[in-house]
Order: C-alpha cells, then structure tokens, then sequence
C-alpha cells in the first residue's frame, strides 16, 4: 500500500517509516523538519516530504493516491513559541490531514495521541476510561484533536487512537538519554522518594501497535493506550539503567517542592526571552506524576502483545548509546 506517516522524520515516525517499508510498503514520510539521520529514509526507499502539517495544500499533495495514514506529526517539546503554535500543529494540523484523508477516501486512519491525556493517576493503573486532565498545552492539544478524529469516523471514516506511554530504545536521542547519562556519570539526584509510578514503551512494541491498528476491522472508532507489560517505580527504572550500562549508581533523595517552585520560576523568566529554559515544569513532573496504565483494551481488541520487556530494551537502548558515541564504551 502507498502510506502517508505524518511526523515521518522524528524517533517514533522513522521506526514506523522503516518497518513499513520492510513490509513492502511505499511511505511517504512527511515533517516540518530533518531529523536525526533522514537521508537513511531516502536510502531505504521512503519518498520525505519537508513541510508542515498546518500547510493545507502540501498536505493534499502527499495524500494523493494514499491507503493508510498514520499521523504522528505534533508539536512536542516546543519552548520558545507562543502557547497557539501548539494549538495550530495539533489541533490544526490534525483537522488538515483529516479532511485531506477524508477527500482522498483513505481506508484507515490511526492517530497518535498520548497517556498524557490522563495526566497525573490518581488511581493507578488507569484505563482509557481514567480521567482526562493534560497537565500542559502538549498533553492539552492532543487530546482537543481527538474528538476531531472521532467527527470524521461518525462521517464514516475508519480511525484508531493511541495513546502511547513513555517511549524509548535505540534511535532516541532524547526521551531517556538524560537518564542514562545521569546513570553513567554514578550519581542520580532523585527528588522526592523515587516511588512515583512511570510506564515506559519499547519502540518496537510501540511499532507493532501501530501495525495492528492498520488492519481492516481492528479498532475502528477507538482509543488505546499502548504501553510495555509492566509499569515501574522512578528508582527502579533508574537502577534498570544502570544495570544495562553495568555500572554503579548512587541515588541521593532530595525534597521536591523546591524543584517545583524553581521550574515555574524559571520558565515564566525565560518564555518572555525565547530561551529554553533548564528546568521546566514538565521535566519536574517526571518525578511526581504517576504514569502506570491497565493495557488490557489494546490486549483483547488489537491482539496487542510487547514481546519486548524493559531489562531487554534498556539493554538494547544502551549499547545503541554508546555504539553512537553518546555515552563512552
């Protein structure tokens, strides 16, 4: 099938691109930007597209002749725009490849939202039925644009929602690297007492949710929360870590709240500056929102299955660390 991935250059949409070409698929893969290592799309056969999701015309262009769409394309980690330019790329940009998809009559459409829509858990594990309250203008959009989605399944267009944990493995410069280079160094500051819940998703477990959610009849006009087998403390995750490095760490426990008062702080000093600031309130939430989710829906109606559990894909996720050169051997 010919396949449109929105956000087709980023860690999830270039592990995606890449399975699905491996399938015999021909993908289009479409962002606002280069990613880490895009020529290899190009290398691997995938048609890359540099635009944005908010451009209405481009985005018709790529839909032409499209199957399938996963959109994945979002605002995310974004810190020196205004609070709108979250709105326009989620919200907008989602509406856009909609009615695109719809126009072009595309026989799926999964959408990728977040966990996040759930915020913090009150009653660990939550489900898809937990409540809904995003804690950022990330989390915020994401779940604005998903009745967007539900709009053009009652007109009649299949669509799936996942709404993924917390991402990581080999290709991720990003997600968990701080982690890890914490870990390496032998010292993790954890403030607050490292019990606070966090449900991580391999990337490849990830890929295959997005592989089952293209399958004629499965999930249509549902959401999804898609996560690893298992959910884990802060503290255990961060000796996970050190384990895949082989190496020692020492956890030294630190009051929170100081934390909290500086991230806020500090981001209302920087946002006026257009600097990114070095504590934020979102990485601060890292250590005191409970993330841990009963996956059980994905499991009975998608055939959902991570084959791949957290020692393997920290494992795996270390060595690509260092085999890259972003930690020492």
């Amino acid at each position: 099938m010919r396949i449109l991935v929105t956000g087709g250059t980023g860690f999830t949409g270039k592990a995606l691109v890449r399975k699905l070409l491996n399938d015999g698929h021909h993908v289009v893969a479409m962002d606002n930007k280069e990613g880490l290592k895009t020529q290899e799309l190009r290398e691997w056969g995938a048609e890359v597209v540099i635009g944005s999701v908010t451009d209405r015309e481009l985005v018709r262009k790529c839909m032409k002749g499209v199957e399938v769409v996963h959109h994945l394309a979002a605002a995310f980690r974004e810190l020196n725009v205004p609070n709108s330019y979250y709105e326009e790329v989620n919200v907008g940009g989602t509406r856009n490849v909609l009615e695109a998809a719809w126009e072009n009559k595309v026989s799926k459409f999964i959408y990728c939202s977040t966990c996040g829509v759930h915020g913090n858990v009150d009653n660990p594990p939550g489900d898809e039925t937990a409540p809904v309250k995003p804690a950022d203008y990330y989390q915020r959009t994401k779940y604005e644009a998903e009745p967007v989605v539900q709009e053009y399944f009652r007109k009649g267009m299949k669509t799936v929602i996942l709404r993924p944990a917390a991402i990581y493995g080999p290709g991720d410069p990003e997600r968990f690297f701080m982690i890890f280079k914490r870990v390496a160094s032998g010292r993790f500051l954890m403030f607050g007492n490292g019990k606070t819940l966090y449900h991580p998703l391999y990337i490849d477990n990830l890929v295959d949710a997005f592989l089952l959610a293209m399958q004629p009849g499965k999930g249509d006009g549902q959401a999804y929360l898609i996560a690893d087998e298992e959910y884990v403390q802060i503290e255990d995750l961060v000796r996970g870590a050190a384990r895949a490095l082989n190496v020692p760490v020492w956890i030294p426990h630190l009051p929170i709240w100081p934390v909290i008062v500086v991230g806020h702080v500090v981001e209302k000093f920087c946002k006026p500056f257009r600097i990114t600031p070095p504590i934020f309130p979102r990485r601060v939430d890292w250590y005191r929102q409970n993330r841990a989710f009963n996956i059980g829906k994905a499991k009975r109606e998608l055939g959902y299955k991570p084959l791949v559990g957290l020692d393997e894909g920290l494992r795996r996720t270390a060595e690509w660390y260092r085999r890259e050169g972003y930690l020492r051997a």
